[in-house]
């Protein structure tokens, strides 16, 4: 579970990130370029050393976190 929700939490923050470039909104592109470099750092360790497994995990997470990401966004600056 923390696999799926760190890879969660760093692509919502990564789909988010590249909505708020398109829109030139500097505050949310600080806040989310911070905290994409912080979950990376995170996940690097846990998934170079996880197994078949952990890496299904981490790219669902990562797929649901980019969906998130975008429409969670869009209805917030909408």
């Amino acid at each position: 579970m923390r696999i799926f929700l760190t890879a969660f939490i760093q692509v919502f923050l990564v789909s988010a990130n590249t909505y708020f470039i398109s829109r030139g909104n500097f505050i949310g592109i600080a806040i989310c370029g911070f905290w994409i470099s912080y979950f990376w750092s995170l996940n690097v360790v846990k998934i170079s050393i996880g197994n078949a497994r952990d890496r299904l995990i981490y790219s669902s997470g990562a797929m649901l976190g980019g969906l998130s990401g975008v429409y969670i966004v869009m209805k917030i600056l909408n």
